[in-house]
């Protein structure tokens, strides 16, 4: 599941907060608070007009009715008192917060305080009614690789576990670049809910491990796909941010140490960040977690070798998403993209129900612009059409200034939201977490009122320059868009194997890779470059490149050997490898009637001037044919008169015979040539 975080965009930053209390040295010579007061320009502190002059005061008298002092008897302790002889030192409470581990705070201009304790940055606002609360890890899906997939989401679950059955709000999420564990209740909840997720994270409980990850698989089978589920595939292939559109493979095979060694190099206090709707540290807090270094934000891959690009995907859906850097003109050119494809797709042609645009951060630089339009079977050309039709006009310019000035009314809006410090904590504690420069309120209201048509024309060339278009029937090349790689570059030689079922498909092994090739495709898959292999008891592989190509191996269909499977298996690294459950025999393939390969029906020919030669030929012979065989007839029945018939005859033969052959070779000839052709 994912958490919705409201988003503002902007280029200020929180002040890095001090790990440890000012000293006298380091206030003298130290820089000044950033909002802190110019000493030069705070003028003296003036007494007060009716405050006493200390000059002419006198000596303090003592009290009338004072004992003097030097009549005191010694003060003799109650008879019950303990004696602090023997007293042990006071031990503070287990879970109070240790003052030598609380960083002093540092405040946003927009009223958000950032203090470490723990070795953990929070960010506190308060708000009235129950406190709300969030702790952000880095880490979520695109860490992971498709081999380990769901790792992120199964430590998620283990952690929440003995929080069992309860009256509070609290729940998990796992996104593709961090994990967020959430809760609502009073102080006294959130400490006690934060409490037990760390204490979790700290020593999970892995007996239950089999059982997540049975609940996991499935809630997988029975989670519904969005319609741009297949966009991360296409876009970055089978690693990173590519990984959302894939199946939790991790499920099927991690064990106790994986999950460990991820929850205590990834759940650390410096890869994470807390939030809370409160002013104060809930009492008895404790974030006791394991140190380890901040990680970074996944590497991005592109499987894309040129944009814009299309792909043929679901039916009744048009989704198009393009990467932008992060500004506040690139927020508003979302908007105003969702109007226009709603104004021109549902409210003018009446083709689609829904239309809409959005904008979601991916990193600490750059945002994903998504557009969907759904539509009917018959209507999906006329929505293809209308979609880039919008693309291409704001591309060209063709913005509306009443557009820009709606969305940016709509902007300004949610910061009129009742107690927004608060309002605001998530986004930024996930800012704060991903390295993103956040803005004062104040910074983003400018420039928002600063964002121009010639910003919102910008932004729409970058999208159109990157976009990728999902399309559910024929292509888009007639609208200047490429399409996506549907075969592999390289095809590798190696030994054959013809398919059981159809002599055109072969499947070839190679010690470095292997290619799956059929009429018009062939898909390689290079071991070194193997995101994942599931291999099944059965002697099935299914390999997954890094480029989102899959070749799946069944011996019911191919006559590969153990040894053939075995250069395979030697080739692929021991952490891309996935080992799968028996399959049902009902779903090992089986193979059907062989079909034999087919010719290419042939194109019909033009007629040539040698089509006609040819047919001249033929009939130049035949005739000269029918003439001899007449001519000799005759001169066979003139032979009682004729004494020299027979010379006659074998002259007649040679000389027709000679012609006869000459035509008949030129007309094989011929056919020779139109064969050829």
């Amino acid at each position: 599941m994912t958490y919705d975080v409201p988003l503002y965009e902007g280029p200020a930053h929180y002040p890095t907060p001090p790990t440890a209390p000012p000293t006298p040295d380091t206030v003298a010579t130290g820089t000044p608070h950033p909002y802190a007061p110019d000493p030069r320009t705070v003028a003296p502190t003036a007494p007060h007009p009716y405050a006493p002059d200390p000059r002419t005061l006198a000596p303090t008298a003592p009290h009338p009715y004072a004992p003097d002092p030097r009549t005191l008897a010694p003060t003799t302790p109650h008879p019950y008192a303990p004696d602090p002889r023997t007293l042990a030192p006071t031990t503070p409470h287990p879970y109070a917060p240790d003052p030598r581990t609380l960083a002093p705070a540092t405040e946003h201009p927009d009223g958000i305080r950032l203090l470490e304790f723990q070795g953990i940055r929070i960010l506190l606002a308060p708000r009235p009614g129950p406190v709300s609360a969030g702790l952000f890890f880095r880490v979520g899906r695109a860490d992971e690789t498709l081999a380990t997939a769901g790792l992120t989401h199964l430590v998620e679950h283990l952690a929440l576990h003995r929080h069992g059955l309860s009256d509070l709000h609290y729940n998990g999420a796992t996104a593709a670049t961090y994990t967020h564990f959430h809760v609502d209740g009073d102080l006294a909840d959130v400490a006690s809910y934060l409490n037990g997720v760390c204490s979790a994270l700290r020593d999970l409980p892995l007996e239950r491990l089999e059982t997540e990850r049975e609940i996991l698989r499935t809630e997988a089978a029975h989670r519904g796909h969005g319609a741009n589920h297949q966009m991360a595939l296409w876009r970055y292939g089978a690693r990173g941010h590519g990984l959302l559109s894939y199946p939790e493979h991790g499920l099927w095979h991690l064990g106790p140490d994986h999950v460990r060694h991820w929850a205590q190099t990834r759940f650390t206090r410096e890869n994470a960040v807390l939030w809370i709707t409160s002013d104060t540290l809930p009492p008895g807090l404790d974030l006791t977690l394991p140190s380890g270094p901040p990680h970074p934000m996944p590497q991005v891959h592109s499987a894309l070798p040129k944009t814009p690009a299309y792909f043929r995907g679901d039916s009744g859906v048009v989704v198009m998403d393009a990467v932008v850097r992060r500004s506040t003109a690139a927020g508003l050119f979302a908007d105003v993209l969702g109007r226009e494809l709603f104004r021109d797709l549902r409210q003018e042609g009446g083709y689609s129900y829904t239309a809409t645009a959005d904008y979601s951060p991916r990193d600490a630089e750059f945002a994903t612009i998504t557009a969907l339009a759904d539509t009917l079977p018959q209507k999906q050309d006329a929505v293809v059409g209308g979609f880039v039709d919008v693309l291409a006009k704001l591309r060209a310019g063709h913005i509306s200034q009443a557009d820009l000035d709606a969305v940016r009314a709509a902007k300004l809006r949610q910061f009129e939201t009742p107690d927004l410090a608060a309002a605001m904590l998530p986004a930024h504690a996930l800012s704060l977490l991903t390295g993103h420069r956040r803005a004062s309120v104040a910074e983003l209201t400018a420039e928002l009122h600063a964002t121009t048509l010639a910003d919102l024309h910008a932004v729409a060339r970058e999208v159109s320059a990157n976009a990728l278009l999902q399309v559910p029937s024929r292509g888009a090349d007639w609208a200047g868009f490429t399409e996506a790689p549907q075969q592999s570059a390289e095809i590798v030689s190696g030994r054959r194997f013809t398919s059981y079922e159809n002599e055109e498909v072969t499947l070839i092994i190679h010690p470095q890779a292997v290619t799956l090739s059929a009429p018009g495709n062939a898909v390689t898959v290079k071991y070194a470059e193997c995101a994942a292999m599931l291999v099944r008891p059965d002697g099935a592989r299914r390999l997954t490149g890094h480029d989102g190509f899959t070749v799946s191996i069944e011996p019911t269909l191919f006559r590969v050997t153990p040894a053939d499977l075995a250069v395979i298996d030697a080739g692929v690294s021991p952490y891309a490898v996935v080992p799968m459950p028996a399959r049902d025999p009902e779903d090992i393939p089986k193979p059907g009637p062989k079909q034999k390969a087919r010719r290419a029906p042939r194109t019909p020919r033009k007629h040539s001037l040698w089509t006609w030669v040819f047919w001249t030929l033929v009939t130049l012979a035949s005739v000269w044919g029918l003439i001899g065989v007449v001519v000799a007839a005759s001169i066979v029945a003139d032979a009682s008169t004729d004494e020299s018939w027979a010379r006659d005859l074998g002259r007649c033969l040679r000389l027709f015979g000679l012609v006869e052959f000459g035509l008949v070779t030129l007309a094989v000839r011929t056919r020779r040539k139109l064969r050829k052709e």
